[in-house]
C-alpha cells in the first residue's frame, strides 16, 4: 500500500487527538488541491499492511488516540488495500473518518466488492470532489459541496459536539525531515498567500 504520511496528534480533522494517515493516488486532480504531491503513487511509500500494523501497535503502546483520519490523495484509489487496512484499524478505534473525492452515491454504485467492505468499516465519510469556488469555510470540509456522512449513527453526537465548538477551521503545522507539513482545511488561496509571504522574506519554497 502507498502510505505517504502518518502524523499525531492531529486535532483539526475530527474530534480529539487523532492518528492522521495520508495515502497516495488520486486521479481527480482537483484544482487547488492542498496535496497535489500525493496524486501519484510513489515507490518510496510502499509498505505492506502487516508491516504498518506492527509499526502502529508499537506506537500505540505509548500513545492514546481518540480516532483515526484517513485522507490523501484519495484512500479509495487503493480500495483493495484500504479494505485490509480498515479491518486492522477497527481493532484500534471505533472512530474512523475518511475523506474521499468520490461521492457516497458513486461508492455505493461501484461493482468493486472492496468498496462496500470499506464502507462497512468507516464511521464517518466526508465525500465529494474539492471545488475551489466553493471553499467558503464549511466546517471540516474543503468545499461546501462536500458532505459529512455518518455511516455509524452512534458516533454522530461526538462529531456534532466537535463541530459546535470548532468555530472555524483550524490549521496545524508539523515538522518533518522534508520540512513543514501544514494540516487542516485551508482557505482557497492559501498556497498563493504562503508563496507571496515567503517571497517577501527572501525564502524560496522548492516544489
Amino acid at each position: 500500500m502507498n502510505i505517504a504520511r502518518v502524523l499525531y496528534p492531529v486535532e483539526v480533522l475530527g474530534p480529539g487527538k487523532r492518528l492522521g494517515i495520508w495515502t497516495c493516488g488520486c486521479d481527480r486532480h482537483c484544482f487547488g488541491c492542498s496535496n497535489p504531491e500525493l496524486w501519484e503513487m510513489q515507490q518510496r511509500y510502499v509498505i505492506s499492511v502487516s508491516d504498518f500494523e506492527k509499526m502502529l501497535r508499537q506506537f500505540l503502546r505509548d500513545h492514546r488516540i481518540d480516532g483515526i483520519t484517513l485522507t490523501g490523495g484519495d484512500p479509495f484509489y487503493q480500495a483493495e488495500e484500504l479494505e485490509t487496512l480498515l479491518t486492522v484499524l477497527r481493532g484500534f478505534s471505533d472512530d474512523i473518518l475518511v475523506y474521499t473525492g468520490y461521492t457516497y452515491e458513486e461508492l455505493k454504485a461501484t461493482t468493486r466488492p472492496a468498496v462496500a467492505a470499506c464502507l462497512s468499516n468507516i464511521s464517518v465519510l466526508v465525500d465529494g470532489p474539492y471545488i475551489e469556488e466553493l471553499n467558503d469555510g464549511a466546517l471540516m470540509r474543503g468545499s461546501s459541496n462536500q458532505r459529512i456522512i455518518y455511516l455509524k449513527p452512534a458516533i454522530e453526537s461526538k462529531y456534532r459536539a466537535y463541530l459546535d465548538n470548532l468555530g472555524s477551521n483550524k490549521i496545524q503545522n508539523f515538522t518533518s525531515e522534508d520540512g513543514i507539513i501544514s494540516v487542516g482545511i485551508h482557505q482557497a488561496d492559501f498556497q498563493k498567500r504562503i508563496a507571496d509571504e515567503t517571497r517577501k522574506r527572501g525564502i524560496v519554497i522548492d516544489g
